[in-house]
């Protein structure tokens, strides 16, 4: 069918597995446990539910009955009790006591989070497999000299793998900040209306002890031992949807600085992304390589950093216990933005596994600006041999901003290191000044920092995650 509008975001960018964590089949089957989990605890704590109500409900969690549930919406207007009443005609037995004391909220907000954390531990693989071909990338042109840039100018020297450090590290920053996120999600619990739990200890007949072990229980049999909203209005607090997207803004940030890096590199002609064969980069220009993945990075990046404003207003405007004006916003924003941010990792791991340097044009354009860089050791050297600085100095400036000009004004090669050879101020041998000029000797510490950096703070990071996740990530 091509007659509705479907999201690009599934239809182009994001991989299955992001899209079926945030499936109506996923969102609903769990909503399912979650009442399981709720009738289990009640009877365990005394209730009269019997065990083949129990058995009935767990026979039915994942063939869910949606023609009968959109029916009944169409009637109520109310999508959980739409749910529960399709359940119930699956579900005669424990029909009666399907939802028992909750209200929509244990089910929408609890299931929200159980999702969250789905696609948050997906981006988090994700995440760690940029990492590694980074480091990978890291090490292998640690020693390759390049060109530095300050104010998109180029400056002194530094290498292609210390470059790809500052990339990394971007990536371990928004790492621990996802870790801190996903180790802190906090299910809303069994709250009740308005957070006070009033209509269970009515069911419990004022057994406050009792109330207080159905909402540790029920958050353990979901995985969350302990993570639960103390206290709550209805809904949970909708600052920890806030939390959750800034950690995938960060991650955004990230890939938007690495893309934007690459764009430029591969304009310099010194780094390219993976080009297919038969790949097309203009419909006009044949010969054209563009940039397309690193571009479609920024685009969604942009997206998601956008985005994350979203749940900062909403939680800024919930009004006392809850409004109902963050429903529709976040049906839409946070799928959204698991999404996108999905599709970024897809295009990051994508480039960065395969990307193409240029060693000779990287080469090329270093000779054409380190004579300028150089000018310092030069003048050291001369000094050595017996000559005035302060002569020596101002020479090396007019010679400079004569070069300077033949480069800039008539598009002509740098001559400065032949006008200080055929300068007998300087009494250096042309050997002596080509010494100077080795790119090696202008990159500073970048071989050992990234070497130090990848051994103290990478490897580690992906050994653990290797063998606790269970991911093929070989360092």
């Amino acid at each position: 069918m091509h007659d509705l509008y479907e999201s690009p975001l599934i239809k182009r960018y994001a991989s299955k597995e992001m899209s079926n964590i945030f499936s109506d089949d996923n969102k609903f089957s769990t909503w399912r446990k979650f009442w399981i989990a709720l009738a289990e605890t009640e009877k365990e704590l005394g209730l009269n539910i019997t065990q083949d109500q129990i058995d009935e409900m767990k026979q039915h969690i994942h063939d869910i009955n949606y023609e009968e549930a959109e029916k009944r919406e169409k009637e109520t207007r109310h999508d959980v009790m739409s749910h529960v009443f399709a359940y119930g005609i699956q579900c005669p037995k424990a029909k009666p006591i399907i939802h028992l004391g909750a209200t929509s909220c244990y089910v929408g907000d609890n299931t929200d989070v159980v999702i969250m954390k789905e696609g948050l531990l997906l981006i988090r693989k994700k995440l760690l497999q940029c990492l590694k071909n980074l480091r990978d990338f890291a090490m292998e042109y640690k020693n390759l000299p390049t060109l530095a840039f300050t104010h998109l100018q180029p400056a002194q020297l530094t290498t292609v793998g210390k470059r790809a450090c500052l990339w990394i590290q971007d990536l371990v920053c928004d790492l621990e900040y996802l870790d801190f996120v996903i180790d802190n999600l906090k299910l809303l619990g069994v709250k009740g209306t308005t957070g006070t739990q009033a209509s269970f200890l009515n069911l419990f007949e004022n057994e406050h002890e009792k109330v207080k072990k159905l909402d540790d229980i029920i958050c353990e049999k979901m995985g969350f031992k302990n993570k639960y909203f103390k206290v709550t209005g209805q809904t949970y607090t909708r600052k920890q949807d806030m939390i959750v997207l800034n950690a995938l803004s960060s991650i955004a940030e990230s890939a938007y600085k690495f893309s934007n890096d690459i764009r430029i590199l591969q304009s310099l002609k010194e780094i390219e992304e993976p080009f297919e064969k038969n790949q097309i980069g203009s419909s006009a220009m044949a010969y054209k390589r563009n940039p397309m993945r690193s571009e479609r990075i920024s685009s969604l990046s942009r997206y998601v950093i956008i985005n994350s404003l979203n749940p900062a207003i909403t939680a800024s405007t919930q009004w006392f216990e809850r409004t109902l004006d963050d429903s529709a916003n976040r049906r839409i924003v946070i799928p959204e933005s698991f999404l996108a941010v999905d599709g970024i990792l897809n295009l990051y791991i994508n480039i960065t596994s395969n990307m193409v340097v240029y060693e000779k044009v990287i080469e090329k354009h270093i000779k054409e600006e380190l004579p300028f860089m150089a000018t310092e050791n030069i003048l050291m050297e001369a000094v050595k041999k017996g000559g005035d600085r302060q002569e020596l100095h101002e020479r090396i400036r007019i010679h400079s901003m004569e070069a300077a000009k033949k480069v800039k004004q008539m598009g002509e090669s740098n001559d400065l290191i032949e006008r200080i050879c055929s300068d007998t101020a300087f009494k250096l041998d042309k050997d002596d000044i080509i010494d100077a000029l080795k790119a090696e000797n202008f990159i500073g510490r970048a071989k050992e920092q990234v070497e130090e950096y990848i051994k103290s703070d990478v490897d580690p990071i992906l050994t653990e995650c290797s063998e606790k996740m269970n991911i093929d990530i070989n360092v």
